[in-house]
């Protein structure tokens, strides 16, 4: 009962501080913005360890921190396996093999109406199928091994890039596009210097949504068939064992490395579309 209590303090504490920090004096101040997050993910974890230590929790139901923490230090060279398998392997090769695809699809697509009117409406099509759907069948036809995972990744991000980057290269006016010609620029001149260069923003836009999405499908993708490696077979042979230390463990890994992904992402689009609006503070 005790841990209740200092459970429920710990979160009137953590909330009054991070009210008090985010209407105070220093609420736009770097070193805030920072505070309040780290404020309350820490308030998240210390009522988790205490409320299921207090309660007596099973540790097949839901593992303290503290528990998640020892499997992780003590499962590293493992996990770091499992990072290289469905990470590396699976989620980027597939979504850099999908932002090629797109990427060239989208400039056909602009180029040639036909393909706008055929082929984007297959997307909205494409977008709706479950990914339990299509994983077994790319397992099947790619076998075991990353191949497929990097399949189930293209097919899941492509559509997302391809619609963005179609939208924004449509995104000049007509007085810029008449402005190049005048210029004597010709159509892929206009694309390389004007209209690609616009169209960054859609485009990070898609590469946002997709790099979650190739994270998503190659985890999933690896609950149906995967080598002795990769965070879904992890996943799903950890629950089977009731390790579900080592299951949180690996959803870790997979929360890092998506945060990290889209922190890159972000860091690149404020490097290359730092004229935007939205980036210029």
């Amino acid at each position: 009962m005790m841990l209740v209590i200092a459970a429920l303090l710990i979160w009137a504490v953590g909330w009054g501080l991070n009210i008090w920090l985010a209407n105070g004096v220093y609420s736009k101040s770097g070193l805030t913005q920072i505070a309040v997050p780290v404020i309350f993910g820490g308030t998240i974890i210390a009522m988790w360890e205490l409320l299921v230590r207090g309660l007596e929790v099973p540790g097949v139901i839901l593992p303290p921190p503290s528990a998640i923490a020892s499997a992780f230090a003590s499962s590293l060279p493992i996990l770091w396996g499992d990072f290289v398998q469905t990470i590396v392997k699976g989620a980027l090769s597939g979504f850099a093999i999908g932002l090629a695809a797109a990427l060239g699809t989208a400039v056909l697509v602009d180029r040639y109406d036909f393909l706008k009117r055929g082929l984007l409406p297959v997307g909205n099509f494409m977008a709706a199928l479950p990914i339990v759907g299509i994983a077994p069948i790319f397992v099947m036809w790619f076998g075991f091994g990353w191949q497929s995972k990097a399949a189930v990744v293209v097919a899941m991000v492509f559509f997302p890039i391809l619609v963005n980057a179609v939208a924004g290269l449509q995104d000049t006016t007509a007085m810029q596009r008449d402005l190049m010609r005048t210029f004597g620029a010709r159509y892929w001149n206009t694309l390389f210097k004007l209209r690609l260069p616009a169209a960054l923003p859609f485009i990070f836009n898609g590469l946002k949504i997709a790099i979650t999405l190739s994270l998503v499908g190659a985890i999933v993708a690896e609950f149906f068939g995967s080598p002795t490696q990769g965070l879904g077979f992890r996943i799903s042979t950890s629950v089977g064992q009731l390790a579900l230390d080592m299951v949180w463990s690996a959803i870790l890994v997979a929360a890092l490395a998506g945060s990290l992904l889209y922190g890159v992402l972000v860091l690149i689009e404020r490097r290359l579309t730092f004229w935007h609006p939205s980036q210029r503070g």
